[in-house]
């Protein structure tokens, strides 16, 4: 068995473009570790489709991969227009409304009935991720009438915003929650909740799976003021965030995101959270075989941020090259990881939990993930092992994002995918046949020829992977 190249997980949304056999086969062994299916698209019989297909090839290919269900919240979208791309342009005058027409560019539908109460004129709506600009300048009835001041193509379905005004939608709908009850017919275990607002609205969903009998993984899309806002609490119910740039960036003034991007991850990595980013991360790469050198860098800099995964959406969905793209996603994360050190990527969080701050809230595991990593440096370990049953330990040694690889090992089975989302971590899944795990650990990683006899390396212990309890110390192991 080989590891792969680079240690920053790649999260693909699957679409038209990359849904058949082959193409889901290919971005996989090119780098893909998290399937992203956006149920604002499609039928649920084509994700029903995806599901089992990525799942049968994951199991193929024995790699472990994650299956996120997005769900689509209240998301306002236009409607269905009569030809596309439509034509916006500047100065024109364009009217929205809630009635189920065909648009075109004096007339454009729109999922939102509440409209005109949440807009006045001189309002600012957005469409597109803000790449289109519309001032209202006239609330009638259930409709809005508007001037264009920035223009561009459009395309059906495609989002609207209205920064700054209040949204009349619970971010939790019924449809989510009925989408919620597919995936778990569907034995899927890992949703992302679309503009929350608060920790409510993430245990509402849990709630939800906790009747029908299922614990599942929340990643709480961080994509409006009031979540930034409230980050501490999404973070403290939350099991993972993703920074959702697109709606963010015209929720909040476009030139704050790089840094509220940077606070987010940082609070992430201090909880052990794994922290998606995502949006236009190679978005050139949709109709070009090769990316900008700002989206490169725009890649490499969430890396070295300290973000878990880094995410494609249009690219690998409906683009020309989804494989390719994932490829080079690979080969950034690959080089920028390579370099982290030199470049003098640093993090306060070894001397947080060093200095002792905020006690109350360390626990063993905490001591044990700052102590693995000073035996890796002191060492130059190339692996470190966690058997684990929900994540915890190998995960808390991600957020410090060591050059070496975390093998983890579960029985589990929803721990063990959730784990292909935490950077650096290479889950297992094993049988727990009572005592003697750690020889049974160190045997697996001889026969897979991920050590070599003579070699060190460090072992998290505490319980077997599938009982309950914290790692409370380490070991250095010489493989025999």
């Amino acid at each position: 068995m080989r590891l792969a190249g680079h240690k920053t997980k790649i999260v693909c949304t699957i679409g038209p473009a990359s849904r058949t056999e082959l193409v889901i086969k290919k971005l996989i062994k090119s780098g893909m570790n998290v399937a992203r299916l956006n149920l604002s698209h499609g039928t649920l019989e084509h994700h029903r489709e995806d599901i089992r297909r990525i799942r049968s090839l994951a199991a193929q290919l024995e790699r472990a991969v994650t299956i996120l269900i997005d769900l689509p919240g209240p998301k306002i979208r236009i409607g269905k227009l009569q030809n596309e791309p439509l034509e916006l342009r500047r100065g024109d005058n364009v009217t929205l409304t809630a009635q189920d027409i065909l648009g075109t560019t004096s007339r454009i539908p729109v999922n939102y009935p509440q409209l005109p109460q949440s807009v006045a004129k001189g309002s600012l709506i957005y469409l597109n991720d803000g790449l289109l600009q519309l001032r209202v300048h006239e609330v009638s009835g259930d409709e809005v009438r508007c001037k264009v001041i920035i223009g561009g193509p459009l395309l059906s379905h495609k989002g609207l915003n209205l920064p700054r005004a209040r949204i009349l939608r619970d971010p939790i709908t019924e449809k989510d929650l009925d989408l919620v009850d597919f995936g778990l017919k569907e034995e899927v275990d890992t949703f992302g909740t679309s503009f929350v607002e608060k920790a409510d609205d993430i245990r509402k969903v849990k709630e939800f799976a906790r009747k029908r009998g299922k614990s599942i993984y929340v990643v709480a899309k961080i994509e409006r003021a009031e979540a930034a806002r409230n980050i501490d609490e999404i973070l403290d119910t939350a099991d993972a965030i993703m920074i959702a740039r697109g709606d963010l960036g015209v929720q909040i003034p476009i030139e704050e995101v790089p840094g509220v991007q940077k606070k987010l991850i940082h609070k992430a990595n201090l909880l052990g959270r794994p922290v998606i980013t995502a949006t236009q991360m190679l978005e050139s790469m949709t109709e070009n075989i090769r990316p900008t050198r700002a989206e490169v860098t725009d890649v490499a800099n969430a890396i070295l941020d300290g973000t878990d995964a880094v995410m494609l959406s249009e690219e690998t969905a409906i683009g020309k090259y989804p494989v390719e793209t994932v490829k080079m996603m690979a080969r950034i994360a690959a080089s920028i990881e390579r370099q982290r050190r030199a470049v003098r990527w640093s993090s306060d969080l070894e001397q947080y939990f060093r200095d002792g701050v905020g006690q109350k809230k360390v626990s063993a595991e905490d001591v044990i993930s700052l102590n693995v990593i000073e035996a890796v440096r002191a060492l130059n370990v190339r692996l470190i092992l966690t058997p684990t049953h929900t994540g915890s330990t190998p995960r808390r040694i991600s957020r410090f994002k060591p050059d070496c690889w975390i093998l983890s090992f579960s029985n589990y089975e929803p721990a063990y995918r959730f784990l292909a989302l935490s950077y650096g971590v290479c889950p297992f899944l094993v049988k727990n046949e009572g005592d003697g795990w750690p020889d049974r650990i160190m045997k697996l990683i001889k026969d897979l020829r991920l050590a070599k006899k003579g070699e060190r390396v460090i072992l998290t212990a505490g319980t077997a992977p599938g009982q309950l309890g914290e790692a409370d110390s380490l070991r250095i192991v010489t493989v025999s």
